[in-house]
């Protein structure tokens, strides 16, 4: 496939929409901020560049500009390293809380975009998989893989992985992408009696194209056998026989409960014919079935040729109060895991070539957009708005923490850094930032090439 068909006019346009929409908001929190400190504020702009049309209220002139690549708030006297005048509307010229209070309100209205739109997505439309509400119980273990060789068997209940205990099946994928290739704590109930033991994330694909599957994990996603849907022309299914409705009890005399896992089961078996116990019309019937080796998208797996009735889902439509606690579990879970993945580039744990740039971010909003409803897509402008948030308040020069840095540096000593010395920083920061931007977006193109 080509760079050219990763990089569609639409997903440059929805990515443009998406991002715009961010970083218009954590703008409007900066002025919004100036404005009731008494800060000047000069420009307020939807976009960047040339002016194309707009009105001035006050000392602000608020336009819309020609790229619609956000907007940006330009106050009096906030350039790096400029000299103050004495003007006492200059940004400067204010306390440093109230610049302090300015510098943490862009970061601020990202974070409260996400709660608002994850407690408005959640009272319109709030639908999880039932067995992400559960324990982590394991349908089937595949064989030869670091899971099966810590002895757990289907049926099983994970109670520990990684620093998480009683953990859901999101926190076992959240942990093990931060830690890929590394050894976790890893523990599970077994016939009552919990068995401590360690695991290792192996893992030779990129990020990206991680699944539990890699650990031999099959989590346990319904109680009820597996329901086709429907069964593919011309495929190893319709061959042996295989009628939508039909129920899958058990293969080999072994029950299972998803498609991965069946799947899981026959790429075990190598190929070899299965023996069906199908339930049709209340009655049982035998069914023989031997898979074959199919490739999808450069994959090679034993398949049958079926889908399946979807697994059991929760959807409801959450009151307010309810509405913004989930909204703030969403919020503490990916604030956590912003800080985890820092901490993981730290400690070598996670690889920076696992960062995604606007190449990456687009693919994903793309795909967002690609998803019927509007859940998918919400959820990644949250997730979004609050990666923005948190990186704008790293303490790094020319971001938002880098000033709150500065401006608490400068309250303790209670005299101002030497602007010649500020600028020189800013300039090495700058310079920093680009060549940072030049990586992701290299990273971004290494992994479409290598698709």
């Amino acid at each position: 496939m080509s760079l050219l068909s990763h990089l569609s006019a639409s997903a440059v346009v929805e990515l443009l929409i998406v991002l715009g929409i961010m970083v218009l908001v954590h703008e409007f929190g900066h002025f919004a901020v100036a404005k009731l400190c008494g800060i000047r504020v000069e420009t307020f702009s939807i976009g960047f560049g040339k002016r194309l049309f707009g009105f001035r209220r006050g000392d602000t002139d608020y336009r819309l500009s020609l790229l619609p690549l956000g907007g940006y708030v330009k106050m009096s006297g906030d350039t790096p390293g400029e000299e103050p005048s004495g003007d006492p509307g200059e940004f400067n010229a204010h306390p440093r809380w109230q610049r302090i209070l300015v510098a943490l309100a862009g970061p601020f209205a990202n974070f409260i975009l996400a709660l608002v739109i994850m407690t408005g997505l959640y009272m319109a439309h709030y639908e999880r998989p039932l067995y992400l509400e559960g324990p982590a119980i394991v349908d089937y273990i595949s064989a030869s893989t670091p899971a099966a060789k810590t002895g757990i068997q289907a049926g099983d209940t994970i109670v520990r992985f990684d620093t998480v205990e009683k953990p859901t099946w999101e926190d076992i994928g959240l942990r093990s992408l931060l830690n890929l290739n590394q050894t976790v704590p890893f523990s599970y109930l077994h016939d009552g009696q919990r068995l401590d033991k360690t695991i290792t994330i192996d893992s030779k694909e990129p990020a990206e194209r991680f699944t539990l599957d890699t650990l031999g994990l099959d989590p346990r996603i319904q109680n009820a056998p597996v329901q086709i849907n429907e069964v593919t022309a011309g495929t190893p299914a319709q061959r042996a026989g295989l009628q939508s409705k039909d129920i899958i009890a058990a293969v080999d005399g072994v029950s299972l409960h998803s498609l991965a896992s069946l799947l899981d089961y026959l790429q075990d078996q190598a190929g070899k014919p299965a023996e069906l116990s199908i339930v049709r019309d209340g009655q049982t019937i035998q069914k023989t079935l031997t898979p074959e080796m199919t490739e999808v998208q450069g994959l090679k797996a034993y398949r049958i040729g079926i889908s399946i009735t979807q697994p059991p889902v929760v959807i409801e439509k959450l009151p307010f109060g309810r509405a913004l606690g989930e909204s703030w579990n969403f919020f503490t879970k990916n604030s956590l895991l912003i800080r985890d993945v820092l901490k993981g580039m730290f400690t070598h744990h996670v690889s920076v070539k696992q960062l995604s740039g606007p190449i990456g971010i687009g693919q994903q909003v793309h795909e967002a957009f690609q998803t019927p409803g509007w859940s998918r897509l919400i959820e990644l402008m949250a997730g979004i708005s609050i990666n923005l948030g948190i990186f704008n308040l790293l303490p790094i020069p020319i971001l938002d923490g880098g000033m709150i840095l500065f401006l608490a540096i400068e309250s303790l000593f209670r005299r101002d850094i030497n602007q010649v010395a500020k600028e020189r920083i800013y300039q090495v920061a700058f310079v920093g930032l680009l060549c940072f931007a030049a990586f992701v977006i290299f990273n971004d193109l290494t992994k479409l090439v290598a698709r």
